[in-house]
C-alpha cells in the first residue's frame, strides 16, 4: 500500500497532472462563488472536458474542483452576507457580523485555513479508511454489492431533508429514467420507443445538469440586481491567522464530524456544517458571542464543510454508494471507464485511489493560497447580477452535454430535464435521490441478476453481510415512521392543518396544484411503464416491474397526502371564514385557537374560558378588526398552496429562451445561435446595459472559436451548414 501511495504521489508531479489538477482548483473556486451551483455544477461542468482523457488525468481535474468549491463559497457569505451555497450559511452567522466591524481580512482567513485544514483531515481520513475497510470491502460479493446499491438510494431519499415518501418517489423515479436503453443481461431495448437516440441510455452529464444546472438557473434568473452592499476587505491576516492557531481542536472537531456527515449518504455539506456550528456551541463556556462575531461560529464548520466531500468518497470509492451528488458523477464517470467500485478499485487501481487522496489534500492548500491572493477581484464577481451570469453558464453547459454523446438530442433530454428538476425542487422533492438512482441503475440489475444465477431463492439473503444491510436499510425507515406516528398524536386534531403547509423558500410550490400535479404524473409514468415493461421478456422486465410497482404505491400515497392537506386547508379556510363574518357581525363565539392564528392576543375578558372558547366583542366602529377582513368570503381553494407566483412565470419564460436557443443551434450552429441568443437575452431578460452585453457576447464568441483548437471538444453544427 505505501508503494502505491508513493506511486500516485511521483505521478502528481507529471506536468500535465498538475495542469489538470490547477484547471480543476481554478474551476472550482469560480463555481463556488456563484449561489446555487457549487460542487454539483463543477463536476458537470467539467466532466465532458474528461471524455478521452486517461483517468487519472480526469479525476485530477474533477477531484480539484471538488475540493475547494467550499473554500471561495465563504467570500460571498462573509462580504455581502449572501452565502454562495447553502451550507457557506452558516458561516455567515458570524462571519458577516465580523466583516462589518471591519475585520473582513480576519474572519476570510479563518475560513480560508479551517478549509484546507478540513480538506486536509478529509484527506487523512479517505487514506486511513482504505486499510479499515479493505477487508471488509474484499469479502463482498454480488449480494452484498446488489444490498449497496439499493441502499445508496434508499439511504440518500430516507435521509434527505423533507418527506421521505418524496426522497423516495424522486430515487425511483431516477432509477427508471437510468433503466431507458439496452438492458444489461439481456441485451434488450427497453422505454425507447424504436429511437436508435435512446437505445444507448440516457447521457450522465445531460442528465445531471437539467436536474440540477438549468433548473437552478432556471429559479434564479430573476435575480437582476447584484448586491452593491459588501463590506470593505480590511483588517489584518495576521491576526486571523494567529486566533485560527489557537482554535486547533475546534478544527479537528469540525474536521472529524464532516467526515462522518460526508460518509452517511444524503446529509452533506449543509447538516455537517449545522452540526459542526452546534458542535461549537454546545462546547464552548461564553455563548454569548455566537451570531455576534465569535471565530468559533467560523472555524468548525468550514472545517466540516471541505471535509465533507472527502467523506463522500469513501462510500462512494469503497462501496459504490454515492455519499451525494458530485459524489455520483464520479463514480458514473468511473464506470465509463470500466472502474468498478469496491474489490476492483482496491485490488486493480490502488494507486488510482491514492492519487484521489493526495489530488484532494493539494487541491485544499493550493484552494486557500488562491483565496488569499484573489480574494478582492473574487469578491467583485459576487456583485454580478445571476441573470447576467446565467446566459453565460447556459451556453457553457448545453456545450458541456454536447460533448458526451455529440447529438443534440442530448441537448433537448437536458432541456426536459431542467423542466423537471426545477418542478421537483420548487415542490419540495429532493433531487440528489434522483441522480443517485439514476447511476446505480444498471449495476443494481447486473449485481441483482448475477446474485439470482449464483444462488437458489432468496438464500443470499441469509449471507451475514446482506442481513446487516437490510437492518441498515429498514431502521432508518421504521424510525421515520416511528417519529412521524408519534409527531400525529402530539399535534391533536384540533392544530392548524395548513402548518404541514407552511411556505419554505427552497420549495415555494410545496403543498399547492403544482406538487399534487406532479405526484399525479409520477403516477401516470409509473403506470406507463408497467404497461411498457409487461411486453419484454422476463429477465428485461422483472427490476422495471418491481421499481414500476413500487413507485406506484408511492405516488399513491403522495397523492393521498396531497388531496387530504388540501381538504384540511379548505375546511380551516372556510372555518375561520364563518367565524370571521360572525365575528364582524357580533353574532357568534370565535374558537380561541382562530384568535390566536390571526395573531390576536385579546383583552382578559376574551381571554378562552374554560370551554376553550372566546367571546367575541363586537366589532369597533373603526372598521373590522385587522386580520379577519381577508377571511370572511375568500374560498378555501385559495388557502391551499399558490396556483400560480411571479417565479414561476420567469422560469418558464428562462426555459422558453433555453429551447430557442436550441432551435437556432440546430438550424444555424452553435457559434451563429450565441451571437443571437446572448444579446437578446442580456438585454431583454437580464436587462443588461449595451456596452455590457456587447462586450460579453464578443468575449464568449471569441472564447467559443477558439476552444475547439485549445481542448478536444466539437461545436453542434446546424442544418445550414450541411446546406453549404
Amino acid at each position: 500500500m505505501l508503494d502505491s501511495a508513493l506511486a500516485a504521489l511521483a505521478s502528481l508531479t507529471d506536468p500535465g497532472m498538475l495542469l489538470m489538477l490547477l484547471i480543476g482548483v481554478i474551476s472550482g473556486l469560480v463555481m463556488g462563488l456563484i449561489p446555487g451551483l457549487g460542487g454539483t455544477a463543477a463536476v458537470a461542468i467539467l466532466l465532458p472536458v474528461t471524455f478521452g482523457m486517461e483517468p487519472a488525468s480526469a479525476l485530477a481535474l474533477l477531484i480539484g474542483a471538488l475540493a475547494v468549491v467550499h473554500t471561495s463559497d465563504t467570500v460571498s457569505a462573509v462580504l455581502l452576507g449572501a452565502p454562495g451555497s447553502a451550507s457557506a450559511s452558516v458561516t455567515m452567522l458570524d462571519g458577516y457580523a465580523m466583516a462589518r466591524k471591519g475585520q473582513a481580512k480576519r474572519a476570510l482567513s479563518l475560513a480560508f485555513l479551517s478549509s484546507m485544514a478540513g480538506g486536509i483531515i478529509g484527506a487523512i481520513g479517505l487514506t486511513l479508511a482504505i486499510p479499515l475497510a479493505r477487508p471488509l470491502v474484499l469479502s463482498f460479493a454480488s449480494p452484498e454489492l446488489f444490498m449497496l446499491t439499493v441502499l445508496g438510494v434508499a439511504l440518500a431519499a430516507v435521509l434527505s431533508r423533507g418527506n421521505v415518501i418524496k426522497g423516495l418517489t424522486a430515487g425511483l423515479a431516477g432509477l427508471l429514467v437510468g433503466m431507458i436503453g439496452t438492458a444489461p443481461t439481456t441485451a434488450e431495448e427497453r422505454f425507447t420507443f424504436g429511437s436508435l437516440f435512446l437505445g444507448d441510455g440516457l447521457s450522465l452529464v445531460a442528465v445531471a445538469l437539467g436536474i440540477f444546472g438549468l433548473a437552478e438557473i432556471a429559479s434564479r434568473a430573476s435575480q437582476r440586481r447584484g448586491d452593491k452592499q459588501s463590506v470593505e476587505v480590511t483588517g489584518g491576516w495576521g491576526s486571523g491567522i494567529r486566533e485560527w492557531l489557537g482554535h486547533w481542536s475546534q478544527v479537528l472537531r469540525g474536521g472529524l464530524i464532516g467526515i462522518w456527515a460526508g460518509v452517511l449518504p444524503g446529509v452533506g455539506a449543509t447538516a455537517g456544517t449545522w452540526l459542526a456550528y452546534g458542535q461549537a456551541v454546545a462546547t464552548a463556556k461564553d455563548k454569548r458571542q455566537f451570531g455576534k462575531g465569535d471565530p468559533r461560529g467560523i472555524v468548525g464548520p468550514e472545517s466540516a464543510n471541505n471535509s465533507v466531500e472527502a467523506g463522500d468518497l469513501i462510500p462512494t470509492f469503497l462501496f459504490g454508494i454515492p455519499g451525494g451528488v458530485p459524489s455520483a458523477m464520479l463514480l458514473g464517470m468511473l464506470l465509463t471507464y470500466g472502474i468498478q467500485p469496491g474489490p476492483s478499485i482496491i485490488n486493480e487501481h490502488l494507486d488510482l485511489l491514492y492519487m484521489i487522496i493526495w489530488a484532494f489534500a493539494i487541491a485544499s492548500v493550493l484552494g486557500a493560497l488562491f483565496c488569499f491572493l484573489t480574494v478582492r477581484p473574487l469578491s467583485s464577481l459576487t456583485k454580478v447580477p445571476f441573470s447576467i451570469l446565467a446566459a453565460g453558464l447556459v451556453v457553457i453547459m448545453l456545450l458541456g452535454s454536447f460533448q458526451d454523446g455529440g447529438q443534440l438530442g442530448d441537448l433537448w433530454v437536458m432541456l426536459l430535464l431542467g423542466v423537471c428538476g426545477w418542478v421537483l425542487k420548487s415542490t419540495g422533492f429532493p433531487r440528489a435521490p434522483f441522480l443517485i438512482g439514476f447511476v446505480l441503475a444498471i449495476p443494481m440489475e447486473r449485481y441483482y441478476f448475477l446474485t439470482d444465477s449464483l444462488y437458489e431463492g432468496f438464500e443470499w439473503m441469509l449471507r451475514p453481510g446482506t442481513m446487516v444491510f437490510i437492518a441498515v436499510l429498514v431502521l432508518p425507515i421504521l424510525w421515520n415512521v416511528f417519529k412521524w406516528v408519534r409527531a400525529r398524536r402530539k399535534l391533536g386534531a384540533d392544530d392548524d392543518p395548513k402548518s404541514d403547509s407552511a411556505p419554505d423558500a427552497e420549495a415555494p410550490l410545496k403543498n399547492s396544484v403544482w406538487s399534487l400535479g406532479a405526484a399525479a404524473v409520477l403516477l401516470v409514468v409509473f403506470a406507463g411503464s408497467l404497461v411498457l415493461s409487461s411486453s419484454y421478456s422476463p429477465d428485461a422486465k422483472l427490476v422495471p416491474q418491481l421499481v414500476g410497482w413500487v413507485g406506484v404505491i408511492m405516488s399513491l400515497a403522495l397523492l393521498a397526502i396531497e388531496i387530504r392537506t388540501r381538504k384540511l386547508a379548505v375546511a380551516a379556510s372556510n372555518r375561520i371564514s364563518v367565524d370571521a363574518t360572525a365575528y364582524l357581525a357580533g353574532e357568534a363565539v370565535i374558537p380561541a385557537q382562530a384568535a390566536v392564528a390571526h395573531g390576536g392576543s385579546g383583552s382578559p375578558g376574551q381571554q378562552a374560558t374554560a370551554t376553550g372558547r372566546s367571546m367575541a366583542p363586537a366589532a369597533p366602529s373603526g372598521g373590522p378588526i385587522k386580520g379577519l377582513t381577508g377571511a370572511a368570503g375568500t374560498s378555501g381553494g385559495a388557502a391551499w398552496g399558490p396556483k400560480w407566483t411571479s417565479e414561476a412565470a420567469f422560469a418558464l419564460r428562462t426555459f422558453a429562451w433555453m429551447g430557442g436557443f436550441l432551435v437556432l443551434t440546430a438550424l444555424l450552429g452553435y457559434l451563429a445561435a450565441i451571437s443571437i441568443f446572448l444579446p437578446a437575452f442580456l438585454l431583454i431578460v437580464a436587462r443588461a446595459k449595451l456596452k455590457t452585453t456587447i462586450i460579453y457576447t464578443a468575449v464568449f464568441f471569441a472564447l467559443m472559436l477558439a476552444l475547439p483548437s485549445l481542448l478536444p471538444i466539437d461545436l453542434p453544427q446546424g442544418l445550414l451548414a450541411s446546406w453549404l
